[in-house]
């Protein structure tokens, strides 16, 4: 059994959406935890565990920032935290797997898929510690999970897109 321990210094969760209909607003939560359990020899066999403090949101921008956390979006005062739960975790080819997770905003649990790119180990010439890594990416449509909020735009189409990519990055010490 392998010992997982998040280094959160170089680790990062993040997200992007269409905004306008021609760009992109990016973001992050500042606050997130990863617990994995399993053997680093059989990643098929990981269980991995994600909680984000949907409060820590960070785009940037204080005012949109204040009306994600708002109840327009992720309604922090009812629900503080994102949760992801592995239920599986599939080799696709060498270094790539695909994670199917539970996804759970705003107590609405859905079924999702993730791009999971295992980047190896290395010894960390710092303190000698053994340290792996992970690259995940994804996409959810956020009305799933009731952030339903828009405004429609003069030219058509309407503020913020429906999808969201998630991108993050996890380096861990490994025992």
């Amino acid at each position: 059994m392998t010992t997982f321990h998040l280094d959160k210094v170089h680790s990062g969760v993040g997200f992007q959406v269409k905004h306008m209909m021609i760009a992109k607003a990016k973001g992050e939560f500042k606050d997130f935890d990863v617990q994995i359990v399993g053997d680093m020899n059989n990643l098929e066999g990981l269980k991995v565990d994600v909680t984000v403090d949907a409060t820590s949101i960070d785009t940037n921008n204080e005012d949109r920032d204040g009306h994600l956390r708002s109840a327009d979006f992720f309604d922090v005062e009812n629900y503080q935290t994102i949760k992801i739960v592995s239920e599986s975790i599939k080799k696709v080819s060498e270094g790539e797997y695909e994670l199917t997770a539970n996804v759970t905003i705003k107590d609405v649990t859905k079924t999702e898929k993730f791009t999971v790119e295992y980047n190896g180990m290395s010894k960390n010439p710092m303190d000698g510690s053994t340290v792996t890594g992970f690259d995940v990416e994804g996409k959810i449509n956020r009305e799933d999970y009731g952030l339903t909020w828009n405004a429609p735009l003069e030219t058509g189409g309407v503020l913020v897109g429906k999808e969201v990519k998630l991108i993050a990055n996890f380096e861990f010490i490994v025992e």
